[in-house]
């Protein structure tokens, strides 16, 4: 006979891969408008008139916490007989990456998220796939099909629309005659390094064990940014990461958008093929905009009605194009590489850690 609690282990074990996908995606697309309602929550509580929940606060123990999960999930990894396979060109390329993609980017896709509201962060986010998209015909050749091309170029269409169409508001610039806003700049300047980190990781690192290149990149990126913030903006900067008003809302952050997050996505990559993780992972925009609405009460403007139409159509064009693609080749194989996720996640864009 068996015992209620095998039972109930058997009964987890039979989940599709695809619901935790879907869970994961759903906590990613809110990841934004959660922090965003963070700062709004800490700009109430100011401590000798500093916001505790600043955003560097949130970035820097938010990749505490992920740091955390992934040493927990991939710790078996780091032995010495791996870690004495790679080379001192692996390691230099792990670091670039993890600069790029683990302090760099996320540090300006933070900072546009105080300048401009969520939907244009998320929205111009979308400008990763189609650039990472163009850099591998560019630079390795990548043979792509006609699908992929289209909704890499609407994409990019909704973008640029998105950025320039935004009405006037404070942080705005003035670019060749067109009036933009310093968060859409940084927001696509994060997008920009996200995409470059993903085309060295295609080339140098993709037979780097999926644990090592999680854990390093989180881990480096974490210090590179603290010393960032330290440099950019003084030593007092990070003078309230241990207030307890800031712990108490850490762990609901952590605790959902990084541990349960990063959790399932890591629980149904496993369980999944590269075509399918990659057509869940597509809809994170969506969900960023629908939380922004339910969260902050952030409708659409205009002209992010006009460029994400165009970008929803983009990700359906290049989702037609994937599956296309996957259908000749061996890619509907389980994601359990660091070529597989990165393949992955450039499609999903920023999960907010």
């Amino acid at each position: 006979m068996v015992s209620r609690p095998k039972r109930r282990h058997r009964q987890i074990h039979k989940i599709p891969g695809q619901i935790y996908l879907w869970l994961a995606i759903l906590i990613f697309g809110a990841s934004s408008a959660i922090t965003r309602k963070l700062i709004e929550i800490g700009a109430q509580h100011f401590i000798d008139s500093r916001n505790p929940i600043s955003l560097c606060n949130v970035l820097f123990v938010g990749n505490l916490c992920a740091l955390i999960v992934l040493i927990t999930i991939y710790w078996r990894q780091w032995n010495k007989s791996t870690l004495r396979g790679l080379s001192r060109k692996d390691w230099l390329s792990l670091t670039i990456v993890a600069i790029l993609s683990g302090a760099i980017a996320p540090g300006l896709i933070f900072q546009a998220l105080a300048l401009t509201n969520v939907n244009n962060v998320v929205l111009v986010g979308r400008l990763e796939p189609p650039l990472t998209l163009a850099l591998s015909i560019w630079l390795f050749k990548e043979r792509v099909n006609f699908w992929e091309i289209v909704g890499a170029v609407a994409a990019f269409i909704g973008v640029t629309l998105t950025i320039i169409l935004q009405p006037p508001g404070q942080a705005m610039m003035s670019v060749a005659g067109f009036h933009l806003g310093v968060g859409e700049i940084l927001a696509a300047a994060g997008a920009v390094a996200l995409a470059i980190s993903t085309i060295i990781g295609k080339q140098h690192l993709s037979q780097i064990p999926l644990g090592i290149y999680s854990i390093f990149r989180t881990a480096l990126g974490t210090v590179i940014f603290f010393f960032i913030a330290l440099i950019l903006y003084g030593s007092d900067h990070f003078m309230d990461v241990f207030s307890p008003f800031l712990w108490q809302w850490m762990l609901v952050y952590g605790a959902v958008i990084v541990v349960v997050g990063q959790s399932l996505w890591i629980k149904g990559l496993r369980a999944s093929t590269v075509s399918v993780a990659s057509l869940v992972g597509s809809f994170t925009p969506i969900a960023g905009i629908l939380a922004a609405y339910l969260i902050l009460g952030e409708a659409p403007t205009l002209a992010q009605y006009i460029g994400g139409s165009l970008i929803l159509a983009g990700i359906f064009l290049s989702q037609i194009g994937i599956r296309r693609q996957t259908e000749s080749k061996v890619e509907f194989c389980k994601v359990g590489s660091t070529q597989a996720e990165q393949k992955v996640e450039t499609g999903m864009g920023f999960k907010g850690i």
